[in-house]
Order: structure tokens, then sequence, then C-alpha cells
């Protein structure tokens, strides 16, 4: 199996309460700081994080969402009105990681990260929330058309991750299905890629239904 070459560095490790966002003030985990010192990871997530609605954010599937510091150079130029705020962290992830992207990094890829070994699952994607974190309802849409999505792990063992720490990739299942390729497959996905994709190792059950949907829709037509 390759493997990527370099690894990432861990810029900040950030986790949150459940606490009201934006103007309507609705429940929301979207909010992290940033923890300086070494931080827990459990199969569901970091110590001290927390979700407001597990049917969409969190649970096993979607325990870390990583998001590459590199992306906010693309988004302070495409959307300069927010450019102060747009720094790691700003997108609610838990990892903020410089030297990988989305074309880095591979559905299925097994991580080792600090003394955790954890699994990417999915690409993300946003919702309502966003916007509200910006007071701005087109973020959803600036977030579609930049095309950064980032990326969710599940825990495979749990450990201690910090600042500072490298993450080396230990194996690669599809070596085709980067997050960026998922990405643009899902815009439009052909049979092949459905098909695919319903045998896709490592990929979020969420994600396999969906397929699975969609190719017994075709099948029907």
């Amino acid at each position: 199996m390759s493997v990527i070459a370099s690894p990432a560095a861990v810029l900040s490790v950030r986790v949150g309460p459940v606490a009201p966002l934006g103007q309507r003030r609705v429940p929301s985990g979207f909010l992290k700081r940033p923890v300086d010192g070494p931080v827990a990871l459990g199969t569901l997530g970091f110590v001290g994080d927390a979700q407001a609605d597990r049917r969409v954010h969190g649970g096993h599937d979607k325990a870390v969402y990583a998001y590459p510091a590199s992306a906010y150079a693309t988004w302070r130029a495409a959307v300069p009105q927010h450019a102060a705020r747009l720094q790691p962290g700003a997108m609610g992830e838990n990892l903020a990681l410089d030297g990988w992207s989305d074309a880095d990094v591979a559905i299925g890829d097994v991580v080792q990260l600090g003394t955790a070994i954890i699994e990417v699952s999915e690409p993300r994607t946003p919702c309502y929330k966003l916007a509200l974190a910006f007071d701005d309802v087109l973020m959803v849409k600036h977030f579609a058309r930049i095309g950064i999505s980032g990326w969710y792990y599940r825990v495979v063992e749990p450990g201690v991750i910090g600042v500072g720490d490298m993450a080396h990739c230990l194996a690669r299942p599809n070596p085709d299905w980067n997050i960026a390729r998922f990405n643009a497959a899902i815009a439009s996905p052909s049979i092949a890629d459905l098909m695919a994709m319903v045998s896709l190792a490592g990929l979020s059950d969420t994600w396999r239904r969906k397929a699975e949907r969609l190719l017994a829709k075709r099948a029907a037509a």
C-alpha cells in the first residue's frame, strides 16, 4: 500500500462545549478554543469537545474534523470581507494541519498521530451553522465554491495528541480516492463512482448508504 511521503504537523488542537451560536443563539459545538497541552482522544472525539446534534455531527465516523491550514490563504483571497477571522479554527475544526490538503488525503487513510491511530472516513459537508458563525448567509455557498472541505477521522485506537505532533500515513487502501476526487464525484456521480463508493474501504456508513440509495434509484430508472 502506498503512503503519503511527507507527514503533516499539528498547528492547533481545538475543542469546545455546546454554546449559543450567532444572533439566533442556536446551540452548537462550532466554536472551539485551542488547547496548549496534549489532549486525550477517545473513540468519540477529544476530551472537552461536544456536539449539539449527534445526528449530523460527531459520532463514530466523525469523531475528529481536520482542516488544512494552507486553505485559509485561499479563503482570505476569495472572501476578503472575513479575512480577519479566516485563520486556523475558523471552520470549526478540531485539528489544523500543516502539510496535507484535500488532494493529499484519501478515504480510508490510516494515520498515526501522537499516540492515537485514526482513519479518514469522509469529507465535511457544511450546514447552516457555518453561516451563523460568520453572520453571512452566503458562507455555505462560499465553502462549495472554494471547494476545500477538509476531512473527518474515526478513532481506531485512542491516544493523546498535541500541538507539534506529526501525522504519518501508515496505510492507504484507496490511493485513487483522495478527498478532492471524492468531492468532485459526489457532485455528479456516475454509476461507476457509486459502485466504487459502496465498496470503498473506510468510507463512512452515511456516505455508503447514500451511494447505495442512489444506485437503487438509477437501477429503478
